[in-house]
Protein backbone atom coordinates (compact mmCIF):
# COMPACT_ATOMS: atom_id res chain seq x y z
CA UNK A 1 0.00 0.00 0.00
CA UNK A 2 1.18 3.46 -0.84
CA UNK A 3 0.92 6.65 0.99
CA UNK A 4 -2.55 7.16 -0.78
CA UNK A 5 -3.59 3.51 0.60
CA UNK A 6 -4.33 1.27 -2.32
CA UNK A 7 -4.79 4.13 -4.79
CA UNK A 8 -2.42 4.09 -7.44
CA UNK A 9 -3.32 8.18 -8.23
CA UNK A 10 -4.26 10.67 -6.00
CA UNK A 11 -7.66 12.51 -7.35
CA UNK A 12 -10.42 14.51 -5.84
CA UNK A 13 -14.06 13.97 -5.49
CA UNK A 14 -14.73 17.02 -7.58
CA UNK A 15 -13.24 15.64 -10.24
CA UNK A 16 -14.78 12.27 -10.47
CA UNK A 17 -18.12 13.91 -9.95
CA UNK A 18 -17.46 15.77 -13.38
CA UNK A 19 -16.40 12.57 -14.90
CA UNK A 20 -19.73 11.59 -14.57
CA UNK A 21 -21.61 14.21 -16.38
CA UNK A 22 -23.32 13.10 -19.50
CA UNK A 23 -24.21 9.49 -18.04
CA UNK A 24 -26.10 7.60 -16.14
CA UNK A 25 -25.21 8.22 -12.96
CA UNK A 26 -25.38 11.49 -13.32
CA UNK A 27 -28.53 10.94 -14.85
CA UNK A 28 -29.81 9.28 -11.69
CA UNK A 29 -28.24 11.84 -9.41
CA UNK A 30 -24.93 9.09 -8.15
CA UNK A 31 -22.46 11.27 -6.10
CA UNK A 32 -19.02 10.78 -5.14
CA UNK A 33 -18.91 11.67 -1.19
CA UNK A 34 -15.53 10.15 0.29
CA UNK A 35 -12.49 8.78 -0.20
CA UNK A 36 -10.47 6.63 2.31
CA UNK A 37 -7.39 4.51 1.90
CA UNK A 38 -9.11 1.50 0.82
CA UNK A 39 -12.40 2.86 0.16
CA UNK A 40 -14.72 5.19 -1.72
CA UNK A 41 -18.22 6.13 -1.26
CA UNK A 42 -21.17 7.29 -3.13
CA UNK A 43 -24.58 8.29 -3.11
CA UNK A 44 -27.68 8.03 -4.58
CA UNK A 45 -31.28 9.94 -4.35
CA UNK A 46 -34.18 7.68 -4.03
CA UNK A 47 -36.74 9.08 -6.18
CA UNK A 48 -38.66 9.23 -8.92
CA UNK A 49 -36.05 8.46 -11.43
CA UNK A 50 -35.01 5.33 -8.85
CA UNK A 51 -38.12 3.78 -8.00
CA UNK A 52 -39.40 0.89 -9.59
CA UNK A 53 -43.33 1.11 -10.16
CA UNK A 54 -44.56 0.00 -6.64
CA UNK A 55 -42.37 3.35 -5.21
CA UNK A 56 -39.34 1.53 -4.14
CA UNK A 57 -35.94 2.01 -4.87
CA UNK A 58 -35.52 -0.31 -8.44
CA UNK A 59 -32.90 -3.03 -7.93
CA UNK A 60 -31.07 -1.96 -10.95
CA UNK A 61 -30.73 1.34 -10.03
CA UNK A 62 -28.85 -0.19 -7.32
CA UNK A 63 -26.84 -2.48 -9.31
CA UNK A 64 -26.02 1.18 -11.14
CA UNK A 65 -25.07 2.56 -8.21
CA UNK A 66 -22.60 -0.48 -7.11
CA UNK A 67 -21.50 -1.13 -10.55
CA UNK A 68 -20.63 3.12 -10.60
CA UNK A 69 -18.60 3.11 -6.91
CA UNK A 70 -17.17 -0.20 -7.31
CA UNK A 71 -15.53 0.73 -11.20
CA UNK A 72 -14.70 3.52 -9.76
CA UNK A 73 -12.18 2.58 -6.98
CA UNK A 74 -10.91 -0.35 -9.70
CA UNK A 75 -10.50 2.39 -12.01
CA UNK A 76 -8.23 4.35 -9.28
CA UNK A 77 -6.13 1.18 -8.04
CA UNK A 78 -4.01 0.91 -12.37
CA UNK A 79 -2.03 3.40 -13.47
CA UNK A 80 -4.50 5.47 -16.05
CA UNK A 81 -2.28 6.03 -18.77
CA UNK A 82 -1.95 2.00 -19.86
CA UNK A 83 -4.49 0.20 -18.09
CA UNK A 84 -8.53 0.16 -17.87
CA UNK A 85 -10.58 -1.71 -15.65
CA UNK A 86 -13.91 -2.95 -16.98
CA UNK A 87 -17.41 -5.14 -15.13
CA UNK A 88 -17.14 -8.87 -15.81
CA UNK A 89 -20.20 -9.79 -12.94
CA UNK A 90 -21.80 -8.08 -10.78
CA UNK A 91 -23.85 -10.01 -8.41
CA UNK A 92 -26.85 -8.08 -6.20
CA UNK A 93 -28.53 -9.19 -2.90
CA UNK A 94 -31.51 -6.97 -2.27
CA UNK A 95 -32.23 -6.67 1.62
CA UNK A 96 -34.81 -4.40 2.36
CA UNK A 97 -36.68 -1.30 0.28
CA UNK A 98 -36.24 2.10 0.54
CA UNK A 99 -38.80 4.76 -0.52
CA UNK A 100 -37.05 8.02 -0.18
CA UNK A 101 -34.06 9.88 0.96
CA UNK A 102 -30.34 8.34 0.20
CA UNK A 103 -28.54 5.03 0.01
CA UNK A 104 -24.95 5.53 0.44
CA UNK A 105 -22.46 2.80 -1.37
CA UNK A 106 -19.01 1.75 0.02
CA UNK A 107 -16.56 -0.32 -2.43
CA UNK A 108 -13.59 -1.82 -0.38
CA UNK A 109 -11.43 -4.52 -1.99
CA UNK A 110 -11.25 -7.98 -1.65
CA UNK A 111 -8.74 -8.77 -4.12
CA UNK A 112 -6.53 -6.22 -6.49
CA UNK A 113 -4.66 -8.28 -8.91
CA UNK A 114 -2.95 -7.61 -12.14
CA UNK A 115 -5.26 -9.06 -13.97
CA UNK A 116 -8.97 -9.19 -11.88
CA UNK A 117 -10.12 -6.84 -8.95
CA UNK A 118 -12.79 -8.02 -6.63
CA UNK A 119 -15.08 -5.67 -4.63
CA UNK A 120 -17.46 -5.62 -1.85
CA UNK A 121 -20.08 -3.16 -1.93
CA UNK A 122 -22.52 -2.48 0.63
CA UNK A 123 -25.40 -0.36 -0.04
CA UNK A 124 -27.00 1.87 3.67
CA UNK A 125 -29.93 3.97 3.99
CA UNK A 126 -29.86 6.78 5.70
CA UNK A 127 -30.34 4.81 9.05
CA UNK A 128 -27.29 3.01 8.01
CA UNK A 129 -29.73 -0.19 7.08
CA UNK A 130 -28.61 -2.46 4.84
CA UNK A 131 -30.26 -2.38 1.85
CA UNK A 132 -28.70 -4.26 -1.02
CA UNK A 133 -24.55 -6.47 -0.77
CA UNK A 134 -23.02 -6.53 -4.05
CA UNK A 135 -20.01 -7.96 -5.18
CA UNK A 136 -18.23 -6.57 -8.44
CA UNK A 137 -15.72 -8.47 -10.30
CA UNK A 138 -13.64 -6.21 -12.92
CA UNK A 139 -11.09 -7.05 -15.78
CA UNK A 140 -7.73 -5.43 -15.79
CA UNK A 141 -7.16 -3.95 -19.57
CA UNK A 142 -4.00 -2.72 -21.52
CA UNK A 143 -5.60 0.13 -23.09
CA UNK A 144 -4.03 -0.55 -26.45
CA UNK A 145 -5.32 -4.09 -26.10
CA UNK A 146 -8.93 -2.88 -25.74
CA UNK A 147 -8.73 0.08 -28.39
CA UNK A 148 -8.13 2.78 -26.78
Amino acid sequence: MSAHGIWQVPFTLELFNERTNNTLAQHIGIEFTEIGADYLRARMPVHSKTHQPFGTLHGGASATLAETVGSAAGALCVDPETKMVAGLELNCNHVRPVREGYVYATARPIHIGNTTHIWDIRILDEQEHLVCVSRLTLIVLDQKQAGL
